[in-house]
């Protein structure tokens, strides 16, 4: 397989706080002036997830080098009213979105004066529509342009034309009521079906406040309005402070966690991001550790031992003899592999194991 990965994108309207929420938590110079479309190309940063598994089994086994796992996120052009007809850069925008894994909806929660908002005020739940409003005209239009070529197929009888068009009508349908695609239910031999057109309401999304860092801890005069939107779309709702994500990625991690816990708050912006995106994307990690490297792979779950050894090297899947499996915590526990191996920790798993969160693996294949 190749390796599962894990990208987000921020959308949202102009002067929202996609760039500067970019910049920090890809610490790159992304600009982020005071006026729409600053940024026209999508940007694009691969960022090293921080894991203390990581470094504390390269310490355990002397490693010569760490590899952490990576996150993609991509700062969007911003949308505005019409980018399914070709408004702004509506042709560019849904063109990146495409692109990406994770939707993260971008709302401004909060005035100042001093930063224009391209609709004249601040009001996150209509911008919040506005953008709901084009993903779904954009999926109609794929639909619609997909249902003349598909109904022509299907008047040749061929059943399985007949039963696209079939779904492809239901589709139609839905996204005409203005309804996200999410909120409708398929099989998974529908979602097969559905997968070359690319559907943009179809992606896994959450939505990111952008809040005041003294409106942190649910005091913010928007932020309940949008969670009850978000349990209406069954989705996350994350509060974060840009502004503090910006002063975090100059910090050390230590001094980071220190300023965190000054403030009440048990993780970053970027943390919760993440995590949120693993679970969106259903994915987890498992490692490795030797004396040239310690590293940590990013896997969807559910996958077995040979899938997860092929994302180390394609190879390794044919090849697949056994893997030696501990868990993290227990081998920490007992703090080496000797001991692991003594207390019989270490597992030989076949071919059907089921891989878990922070198993630490060593492969055995055929050369």
């Amino acid at each position: 397989m190749t390796r599962a990965s894990l990208s987000i994108g921020f959308v949202g309207l102009p002067n929202v706080g996609k760039s500067s929420l970019f910049n920090a938590i890809s610490k790159q110079t992304v600009a982020a002036e005071n006026y729409p479309f600053c940024t026209i190309e999508p940007h694009v940063g691969t960022v090293a997830l921080s894991d203390t598994r990581v470094d504390k089994l390269a310490t355990l086994m002397s490693s010569e080098k760490t590899i952490y796992s990576t996150v993609d996120f991509v700062d969007i052009a911003g949308l505005v009213k019409g980018a399914s007809k070709g408004e702004g850069l509506g042709n560019q925008f849904l063109s990146n979105i495409r692109e990406t894994g994770v939707i993260c909806h971008v709302l401004r929660c909060f005035d100042d004066p001093d930063v224009v908002h391209v609709d004249g005020k601040v009001n996150p739940i209509e911008d919040l529509d506005v953008v709901i409003t084009e993903l779904i005209l954009a999926d109609l239009q794929v639909c619609e342009k997909a249902l003349e070529k598909v109904k022509k197929q299907a008047k040749t009888g061929d059943a399985q034309f007949r039963s696209l068009e079939a779904l492809l009508l239901r589709v139609q349908s839905h996204l005409s009521g203005s309804k996200l695609l999410s909120l409708l239910s398929f099989s998974e031999g529908e979602l097969q079906l559905l997968k070359p057109y690319a559907f943009l309401t179809l992606k896994p999304f959450c939505l990111l406040a952008n809040v005041l860092e003294s409106d942190l801890g649910g005091k913010n005069k928007w932020v309940s309005d949008l969670l009850s939107i978000a349990n209406d779309y069954g989705v996350d709702l994350l509060e974060i402070c840009v502004s503090l994500e910006l002063e975090l990625a100059v910090l050390t991690e230590v001094e980071k966690k220190d300023y965190l816990a000054s403030l009440g708050v048990v993780s970053s912006g970027l943390d919760q991001l993440v995590a949120l995106g693993f679970d969106l994307l259903n994915l987890q990690c498992f490692l490795t550790a030797g004396i040239k490297e310690t590293r940590s792979w990013v896997i969807p779950k559910g996958c077995k031992a040979p899938v997860a050894a092929s994302v180390i090297h394609t190879d390794f899947e044919r090849g697949f003899i056994r893997a030696n499996v501990i868990s993290y915590d227990q081998l920490m526990k007992v703090g080496s592999f000797k001991e692991a191996k003594e207390k019989g920790l270490l597992r030989q798993e076949g071919k059907d194991y089921v891989m878990q969160e922070g198993d630490v693996v060593e492969f055995l294949v055929q050369s």
